[in-house]
């Protein structure tokens, strides 16, 4: 079943050449999917329309069988709280605690003056506690985010965007600032979030290697245009070509065509 579907999606910025052009897939509950492609060819804008970080020229994006792109203030904050988002910079608080930081999850799910007080409930609590636990945090829980490693950063970002009890999961490139070893912990961590969790994630990815190892289908951009999407086993060295290339083909690849070839 499909839990968001993106129809003929383009970005502009001023006026000049599109970030993203005609883009149109579905992603289906429990996928795992990556996003490659060279820098600027319009990953990280992709994912911030999807939750409307970023606001859409044209086209459509629906997230649970709701247009994100027609909602009001209310209503998109109400659809926000079950779409995760995860930083490559990580965007933690550093002066507040590991659990304070994971807490600021919960804060759409609160009233203004509850986020403000920052008055959780007893089970926000437990329940926060317990994620940190299951990503291994659990001897930093009261300490402070700037005596953190980054690896340690991002697994707080990934526990904050759990503590939300979200369908999806939006991960934007978050290994591209981490040594291989921590990059790895991340991705286990976010494989098993999938896997056992059934939680729907997407992921900005660099690393065409990781892209292939974890996830279960790959959508390639050039210059904001879908040129590839696939299972891995079909990302050929003449596809991750055309993904790269400095001028992107006219039309979209899709699954039929490339079964035809």
């Amino acid at each position: 079943m499909a839990l968001l579907e993106l129809k003929n999606v383009t970005k502009h910025y001023n006026g000049i050449a599109p970030a993203l052009d005609d883009v149109s897939f579905s992603v289906n509950e429990g996928e795992f999917v990556s996003i490659i492609g060279s820098s600027g060819s319009g990953k990280t804008t992709l994912l911030r329309c999807i939750n409307r970080m970023v606001e859409a020229t044209s086209g459509e994006i629906a997230f649970g069988g709701i247009v994100v792109s027609r909602l009001g203030k209310m209503e998109l904050r109400q659809v926000r709280t079950k779409i995760g988002m995860i930083f490559q910079q990580f965007n933690l608080v550093d002066r507040m605690s590991v659990i304070e930081n994971v807490l600021h999850g919960r804060l759409g799910h609160k009233s203004t003056l509850a986020g403000v007080l920052g008055i959780y409930t007893r089970e926000e609590r437990w329940q926060a506690l317990r994620i940190i636990q299951m990503l291994g945090l659990d001897q930093q829980v009261y300490q402070r985010c700037d005596q953190l490693s980054g690896g340690q950063k991002q697994r707080v970002g990934i526990a904050r965007a759990l503590v939300q009890n979200p369908k999806l999961i939006l991960c934007d490139e978050p290994i591209a600032s981490l040594d291989p070893s921590s990059a790895k912990t991340i991705m286990d961590h976010l494989r098993s979030i999938c896997t056992e969790l059934g939680v729907t994630l997407i992921i900005s990815l660099h690393q065409v290697d990781v892209a292939l190892k974890y996830t279960d289908r790959i959508i390639g951009l050039n210059r904001g245009i879908v040129v590839f999407d696939g299972p891995p086993g079909e990302l050929t060295s003449q596809r991750s070509a055309e993904i790269y290339a400095k001028e992107p083909k006219d039309v979209n690849i899709d699954l039929g065509e490339r079964n035809a070839s």
